[in-house]
């Protein structure tokens, strides 16, 4: 196995950009991930497409405030503890609901 890739989603909680992508960063670093560069897109009514380019590999963040959801993506090589980082987006962000899925990477067929 390669990575792990953590399907997050979240329902209501902080969907506000800057907060989101102070608690990604943290997220990252709580994983002792690397955090290379990151950018944020903000779109009219308030959504907002982010991603984080680690060394590691990446966190992507998508949110549609209309719908009070945010759908995000952590994907880290070897053994980096993404759930820590998903622990920490949790306690960060506060969402009334979340769901999370976790699929192994780079399994051999």
């Amino acid at each position: 196995m390669i990575g792990r890739h953590l399907i997050l989603e979240h329902w209501g909680g902080n969907l506000d950009p800057e907060t989101l992508a102070e608690a990604m960063e943290a997220a990252a670093v709580a994983a002792g991930a690397t955090v290379l560069s990151r950018h944020f897109h903000p779109f009219e009514g308030g959504g907002v497409t982010g991603v984080l380019m680690l060394a590691e590999s990446h966190v992507t963040v998508h949110t549609w405030p209309e719908h009070g959801y945010a759908a995000l993506d952590l994907f880290m090589c070897g053994d980096a503890p993404v759930e820590a980082a998903a622990d920490h987006l949790d306690a960060a962000l506060a969402p009334a609901r979340t769901s999370r899925q976790i699929v192994p990477r780079g399994v051999p067929a």
